[in-house]
């Protein structure tokens, strides 16, 4: 494990000049190397061509080596199926995911409309992680009198009987989940399945963006989920079970089925924030996790710029996700560019940092920073005012306590893509299921 100071990260390349946001009535137009405009994004790594691919809504697919530079294939699926398209009566496709099986790619697309229920999920498929993918057929149909809504697909496998299960869902009735037939890609049995997280009707449901992985290490299924509005205080919030079916409980063991009356069921990864003198960012949501072939861990999602004046259209960030000791996934307050988890000694972690927490509140703001200070004397000083003590608690990991709070961290370098130069972040979770983001100059 390398330490901080002598970790090798390198600049990444600058993204593209963004351009405008498209005007009303007009649709985004992806420019070639850029993550600009995307939304709802699927993160995959394919073992046959060794690239990383992000399939999002209109069916857009970008490619990577790295996950740092970007391409933008194009659209990789040309429209859904006819009967999708006679139930909807469009042909949307909104927020694909993928999964292999054998030698096939299947794409499992939304085909819908912005606040109805009569939508459908449908699989394409394709010898390509690339595409085409050519539509095959409907996977899963329901109408406005159903308790569910039939978009926002992932596909996840049971570990033990190697079922193969579709999560699914948005607000109305929340989060589903039904069987597939692994030999076809339908659904094994009719209906809508099972319901596994769901917020009251009182909030509006706003529950989406389902996406289940398992994480060997702990033994435990995690489900990530979105919270809020879209075009607001999106946020996203974890829940793990023993098993892939339910219960998922958060980190204070609430059901994430129970009815929601503080805003506070669901572990909360990533909110809204600001840090200092750089852009401000809402609405992070509807993401995908993804475990690597050497056992590293991401997190990537949509995001939008807050301009004051109006809120920027989606782009794509993604992040190096870290565990706790207990199993708790948390995740880099920057973008990833090439960073790993680095081995901390004391001149490592004395400074003054940027300190934001991510407390989860109604609605959703955006979480600002304050000042946090690692001193020699291994003690903290929070704002000024509140002292602490901090410690070296393993070799990739501090401990710091003040006001009855106590937070464990990781260290990790990392790239500040606004004020464009190094730094030292660190991120985790506190006793009260609080997830916390560091950052100072490097």
């Amino acid at each position: 494990m390398e330490n901080i100071k002598d970790f090798d990260l390198h600049e990444p390349p600058k993204p593209a000049s963004r351009p405008r946001p498209p005007r009303k009535g007009e649709r985004p137009v992806h420019e070639e190397n850029s993550v600009w405009f995307t939304h709802d994004p699927a993160i995959y790594h394919d073992e046959v061509s060794g690239k990383y691919y992000v399939y999002g809504t209109g069916a857009i697919c970008l490619e990577s080596k790295d996950m740092i530079d970007w391409r933008t294939v194009g659209k990789v699926i040309p429209n859904p199926p006819e009967e999708s398209m006679i139930h909807v009566g469009g042909d949307a496709i909104w927020a694909p995911d993928i999964v292999k099986v054998g030698n096939e790619y299947r794409l499992y697309g939304s085909n819908s409309s912005w606040g109805v229920r009569q939508s459908c999920i449908f699989l394409a498929v394709s010898d390509k992680a690339c595409g085409p993918f050519t539509s095959k057929a409907p996977v899963l149909k329901t109408t406005n009198n159903s308790p569910c809504n039939a978009i926002d697909a992932n596909i996840v496998e049971d570990v033990k009987t190697k079922k193969q299960y579709m999560v699914y869902g948005s607000f109305w009735g929340g989060i589903y989940m039904i069987q597939l037939d692994k030999e076809t890609g339908l659904a094994k049995d009719p209906g809508v399945g099972i319901n596994i997280a769901r917020r009251p009707a009182w909030n509006d449901g706003s529950l989406e963006g389902p996406y289940i992985r398992y994480n060997k290490d702990f033994g435990y299924y995690y489900l990530f989920v979105s919270y809020g509005s879209l075009n607001s205080d999106y946020n996203i919030r974890v829940g793990r079970s023993k098993n892939i079916t339910g219960p998922y409980l958060d980190f204070n063991g609430r059901n994430l089925m129970e009815p929601d009356t503080d805003y506070k069921t669901g572990y909360m990864i990533a909110c809204g924030y600001g840090f200092d003198g750089s852009q401000m960012y809402m609405g992070p949501g509807h993401n995908s996790v993804l475990c690597d072939f050497d056992d590293e861990w991401y997190l990537v999602s949509h995001i939008r710029e807050k301009n004051f004046v109006r809120t920027g259209p989606s782009t794509m960030h993604v992040r190096k996700m870290e565990w706790s000791k207990d199993g708790w996934p948390f995740v880099s307050p920057m973008q990833y560019s090439g960073e790993r988890v680095c081995k901390v000694e004391k001149e490592d972690v004395v400074g003054v940092y940027e300190f934001l927490k991510l407390v989860p509140e109604a609605p959703q703001g955006i979480r600002r920073t304050v000042k946090l200070e690692f001193r020699e004397d291994n003690t903290v000083l929070l704002c000024g005012y509140l002292e602490g003590t901090w410690e070296i608690v393993s070799d990739d990991a501090v401990s710091f306590s003040y006001n009855n709070e106590t937070y464990e961290v990781k260290f990790l370098p990392g790239w500040d893509f606004d004020l464009w130069k190094k730094v030292v972040t660190f991120t985790g979770i506190g006793n009260g299921g609080i997830s916390v983001w560091g950052k100072r100059d490097f």
